[in-house]
């Protein structure tokens, strides 16, 4: 999965992962865990937890299984991380990018959002909006791999059923 805050993505990844009876490895609760276990918010905290999520998603491929990663991947070694976990494995990597091109609906789901991550503060609406400068295009490895866009201003249910013919494909 990539996408900004916000966007749907972890909505879309947990209805997937339902659908398929996989699981899904989610970067900000390891990060919220690392955070806890009282490691400095100096560090570089966002990059251990997307090391330890590919950790846990190497881990369950290799016990047979497929494994939905729910992160924004906002650049290209990011995406590439998966990539090469994948060729690694011989696992297939299948990208979901989740968008919204409601800003009105992005900026509520996001402001209304609750999780429970208690180290880590949800992100603003205007860091959103900087972090959408620094979204990069997809370049690099994960270019070349398959890759579904969807809008989550449509309903997740078929969202869903977009996401699942794709990854059956």
């Amino acid at each position: 999965m990539a996408g900004l805050p916000g966007s749907g993505k972890s909505t879309v990844a947990e209805e997937l992962a339902h659908a398929l009876g996989i699981p899904v490895v989610s970067v900000d609760p390891l990060e919220s865990s690392i955070l806890r276990a009282g490691i400095d918010a100096d560090q570089p905290t966002g990059l251990a937890a997307y090391l330890v999520a590919e950790t846990i998603a190497d881990a369950v491929l290799r016990s047979g299984q497929g494994v939905i990663v729910d992160a924004v991947n906002a650049v290209a070694p990011a995406r590439d991380q998966w990539v090469l976990l994948g060729e690694r494995l011989g696992a297939e990597v299948r990208f979901v990018e989740t968008v919204c091109s409601d800003r009105a609906l992005h900026r509520r789901r996001l402001e209304e959002r609750r999780r429970d991550l208690l180290h880590i503060a949800e992100p603003t609406w205007h860091a959103v909006e900087q972090s959408l400068d620094e979204y990069a295009p997809w370049s690099g490895l994960a270019e070349s791999r398959p890759r579904l866009t969807l809008d989550t201003v449509d309903p997740v249910p078929q969202l869903v059923e977009r996401a699942l013919a794709f990854l059956r494909a």
